[in-house]
């Protein structure tokens, strides 16, 4: 069996699902299946060896230029080809944490139109790579806006599989100005009838997503987030926390989405009459968001606790692993309804419970592996309450972790979600 994978890379920054894609891609080759990982828009970053091909269809600056200079097209194709080079794409897209998505609502409405739009010749070029040079049983797309090509895809490939993995479009669009998100949804619409499988990663977004493209229930596949447990597998707990102490963890991206300020908020009403507590945060910061930080240290500052508090940096995957390990406890309160929520499962893996809000996918993630507790979405007191009883109870903490570690082996294992999809390819 081959397939053709496309992820779309996110600049620079580490993506959920790029390491989701890259992970699914090395475990379809350990069950014989050839997989492709081509990377779309730039290349991809993740915290493990990258399996991705080291070229760049549709390239970020290439595909921008286009839809800003229409008459760019009519450059020679080799000369053009000089904006698709990674080294090139990874240094115009270095800051691309601060892009403001509002501002590309024209570029992704010609996207999602295709052989329609203003990069049509580069739909063209990606499709007939596709169909004469691999010609694979099934194509997987990470998202619905890299779908513009998926009526060529249809017409060139007609036996095979094509499934789309929906894991955050609504995120992105619901970013866009109300008249360019009304069109981009509808274009999403009109492509669903090419698409064999949408798979999603629970039940909340399966109905979500079902809802926003209208897309037909036998068309839906539910298939558990997953990630790798094996680097996160250690016998002990090397760097646990020194006696006394107790670590709050954060690992997620630093922006004010994944919901940083609210622990801090959380933090700051506990340390008040707990000397014991500090506050530890990790991922990755982008240049748009470091005053966000900034501002986040000086509120500790201001409130006596600078002392209590660190921001580890972006770790690779030892150093994740190494932190999380070095926890107590892991929340990330996102204002948002998070498709994912990958951090979850690695911290489980890594044997440290979680408190996440009760909406989006956090909910049927926590109760599915047993692995943590649940509070509502905006309320800080509830998260407040759910930590120091947490903090109050080393015991139910180990019975946390040892439910949570038991839960993403059996259930959440990414082995497990490479077969589902090998499987559901040969439906």
């Amino acid at each position: 069996m081959k397939v053709v994978y496309l992820t779309a890379g996110a600049a620079g920054m580490f993506c959920g699902s790029c390491m989701h894609d890259n992970a699914i891609a090395r475990a379809l080759a350990s069950i014989d299946v050839e997989c492709i990982l081509q990377p779309v828009y730039t290349p991809i970053r993740t915290d493990e060896e990258s399996v991705a091909d080291g070229k760049v269809f549709l390239g970020g600056i290439h595909v921008y230029l286009l839809q800003q200079m229409p008459w760019l097209r009519f450059l020679p194709r080799p000369v053009r080809g000089l904006l698709d080079a990674p080294m090139l794409v990874r240094w115009a897209t270095r800051r691309a944490g601060g892009v403001d998505p509002a501002k590309l609502g024209e570029l992704s409405i010609s996207m999602l139109r295709g052989a329609d739009g203003r990069q049509a010749e580069e739909f063209n070029r990606l499709t007939d790579w596709i169909a004469t040079e691999l010609k694979p049983d099934a194509v997987v797309l990470t998202n619905l806006l890299i779908g513009g090509g998926l009526p060529q895809l249809r017409e060139r490939l007609p036996d095979a599989k094509l499934i789309v993995v929906l894991q955050g479009d609504d995120i992105f669009l619901d970013h866009l100005p109300q008249a360019a998100r009304s069109a981009a949804i509808e274009l999403c619409t009109q492509l669903v009838r090419y698409v064999d499988y949408f798979c999603v990663h629970s039940q909340f977004y399966a109905q979500k997503m079902g809802a926003l493209f209208e897309i037909p229930d036998e068309k839906l596949v539910i298939t558990p987030l997953s990630i790798d447990p094996a680097p996160f597998r250690t016998s002990d707990r090397p760097n646990e926390p020194s006696a006394g102490e107790f670590r709050l963890g954060y690992l997620a991206r630093i922006a004010p989405e994944k919901g940083l300020h609210r622990l801090v908020e959380a933090f700051e009403r506990i340390a008040a009459d707990d000397p014991t507590i500090t506050l530890h945060a990790a991922g990755w910061l982008g240049n748009g968001n470091e005053p966000y930080l900034r501002s986040l240290e000086k509120r500790l500052q201001d409130a006596g606790l600078a002392d209590r508090f660190t921001y580890h940096g972006s770790p690779d995957l030892a150093g994740k692993v190494r932190f999380l390990q070095s926890i107590d406890l892991l929340s990330v309160p996102t204002e948002y309804e998070d498709p994912k929520g990958l951090f979850v499962l690695e911290s489980l893996a890594a044997g440290t419970p979680v408190v996440m809000p009760d909406h989006g996918a956090f909910g049927e993630l926590v109760r599915s592996t047993g692995g943590g507790v649940l509070v509502a979405p905006d309320s800080i007191d509830a998260l407040c309450a759910a930590i120091e009883e947490l903090k109050a109870d080393p015991s139910r903490r180990r019975a946390l972790a040892e439910a949570g570690r038991r839960g993403v082996d059996e259930k959440h294992s990414i082995a497990t979600a490479a077969k589902e999809l090998a499987d559901l390819i040969k439906r």
